[in-house]
């Protein structure tokens, strides 16, 4: 990139990981010659560092410290509050900037797609995980915990994390940063028995040998794996023999297979090879209908007509996310991405979208750990200033002529550094760790802007 008399100007949309790995990438890119401006909907940064990793895996949530930094760079600022297609158009922010990068990552649960998915009682695994990750459009939804059996169906990371959450105590979870509402509701549950289901066998279990083992320690909750339920086919014992991850997670699991101590005031039941048939109940959910399966000849999972119900009372769906379509930016509606190549937004035919990219998990599926988003974001920055033209046209006006001609209110990140004090304050109040998270809008709002 030549050199030029102004710096680029790129507005980030969303302030996850993505989002600011690609703020970092583009001061470490273009050195002085960059001004990024990070925009989310939310008054907080971080996105699912703060809203999806679990409360409890506090050296996950370190990142944040991390991530603090490139929002502390002086070529870098924060507008929180402020969001796409409500506040600011796609139109709005090229006439604003040089380039945009959308990081708005997956933020859809993918459906089941059977009978009784929509009773009560049948939720998105994402909406638990944002009631007690603290999210403001979670903090007044409510959970039936007075049923004895719930059923998490999925084995990602993100259901081990349910499931793990559900079998805590609470005085397990007192030193984390849940919101006090949330530790109020988990200090009444009734449930005694989580049921972690499979579709495919143990060889095929998305989660991570470590999460695992977490789930095989919980003091307060026993853990059982059928021993059928580890059958393996011949090409899932190949993987077995070959794969590090898959020979690590047999492995514990072949060790739960022995009934737990009957002691412990909760139970962890793991089932493979059964799919969810039906969800039963009439005004809300009284059981789940699981299908045995096994895999055929091509590899893919089939039913085999045997059946058995779960009396669960609440089920929780943990099967994939999705990203959802940006007002006016292409997307495919098939693989749930905006099309592009190396981050380069592809518009009809695949000719790239001029001053447009993605990055993260709108750019290329929800796939990959945290740390995934550096190496991707930085792929991108540097598509966007190979593509950028010193030369050419430039940005008509700015973005905060643009909100104040609207009188659109922004939250800055000296307004976030007010809450996430609020936030420690209130932990030390509480006599509970480092953090306890606000999570109504109406706090955050006071805690933000204390004098308004």
């Amino acid at each position: 990139m030549a050199p030029m008399a102004d710096p680029v100007r790129v507005a980030i949309i969303g302030s996850g990981p993505a989002g600011l790995y690609a703020a970092e990438a583009l001061i470490k890119q273009a050195g002085d010659e960059a001004q990024v401006d990070v925009f989310d909907r939310l008054p907080t940064p971080y996105g699912l560092v703060r809203y999806g990793v679990a409360p409890d895996h506090t050296s996950i949530k370190s990142i944040a410290r991390y991530l603090q930094r490139v929002l502390e760079h002086p070529a870098v600022r924060f507008f929180g509050g402020v969001e796409l297609g409500r506040d600011l158009t796609r139109a709005d922010l090229l006439s604003c900037y040089d380039a945009v990068i959308y990081s708005t990552g997956a933020m859809v649960d993918r459906r089941l797609g059977v009978p009784g998915e929509d009773l009560p009682g049948s939720i998105a695994a994402t909406d638990f995980v944002n009631w007690y990750c603290g999210h403001p459009d979670a903090a007044d939804h409510r959970f039936d915990l007075t049923t004895e059996e719930i059923a998490v169906i999925g084995v990602g990371n993100v259901a081990v994390d349910v499931v793990r959450i559900l079998a805590k105590t609470v005085d397990e979870l007192r030193e984390t940063d849940v919101p006090e509402q949330v530790l109020e509701a988990l200090s009444h549950s009734r449930v005694r028995r989580v049921h972690m289901i499979g579709r495919r066998g143990p060889a095929q279990a998305k989660f991570t040998t470590k999460e695992a083992r977490e789930l095989g320690e919980l003091p307060a909750a026993g853990i059982h794996v059928r021993p059928e339920h580890m059958d393996l086919d011949p090409a899932s014992a190949e993987l077995a023999e070959t794969d590090r991850h898959v020979r690590g997670n047999i492995k514990v699991l072949n060790g739960w297979t022995g009934e737990p101590a009957g002691d412990r005031p909760r139970r962890i039941d793991v089932h493979f090879w059964r799919a969810p048939v039906e969800i039963l109940g009439t005004d809300r959910v009284e059981g789940l209908r699981l299908e045995r399966t096994r895999p055929d000849e091509t590899g893919r999972v089939t039913g085999t007509g045997e059946y058995e119900t779960l009396p669960v009372g609440l089920v929780l769906r943990s099967v994939g996310y999705k990203s959802v379509p940006l007002d006016g930016v292409p997307f495919d509606e098939r693989t749930h991405v905006v099309p592009n190549e190396g981050g380069r937004i592809s518009g009809p035919g695949g000719v790239p979208v001029p001053r447009e990219y993605v990055a993260g998990w709108i750019k290329r599926g929800p796939t990959g750990v945290v740390g995934t988003n550096k190496s991707d974001a930085a792929e991108t920055v540097r598509n966007l200033l190979e593509d950028f033209d010193p030369g050419g046209p430039r940005p008509e006006r700015t973005v905060e002529e643009l909100l104040k001609a609207r009188g659109l209110p922004v939250v800055t990140y000296a307004d976030w550094l007010n809450l996430d004090a609020a936030e420690i304050a209130l932990a030390r109040a509480l006599d509970r760790g480092e953090r306890v998270k606000l999570a109504r809008w109406d706090a955050m709002r006071s805690a933000y802007h204390p004098f308004h």
